[in-house]
């Protein structure tokens, strides 16, 4: 089932729902959802992602990075 039957039917779900308590949580999780959704994608500044670039070529400089092959042989191991 695709998302936009997926979300059709929840909202047909919901016009018929009549269990005030039932409501009242699914509401409660929207709201944190999109609470924490919002909290967690907030842009960066443009300082903020200066001093980012700033750390990660003095982080490859100092040769604190890993490479492709690295990355990949260590995911192997999850």
């Amino acid at each position: 089932m695709d998302l936009q039957t997926r979300k059709l039917n929840a909202i047909e779900y919901l016009i018929h729902l009549q269990d005030e308590d039932v409501f009242k949580i699914i509401e409660e999780t929207i709201f944190k959802t999109k609470d924490v959704r919002e909290k967690a994608f907030k842009p960066f500044t443009e300082k903020q992602l200066i001093e980012r670039a700033r750390k990660s070529n003095k982080d490859y400089l100092a040769g604190k990075y890993k490479t492709q092959e690295q990355l990949e042989a260590e995911s192997q191991k999850w």
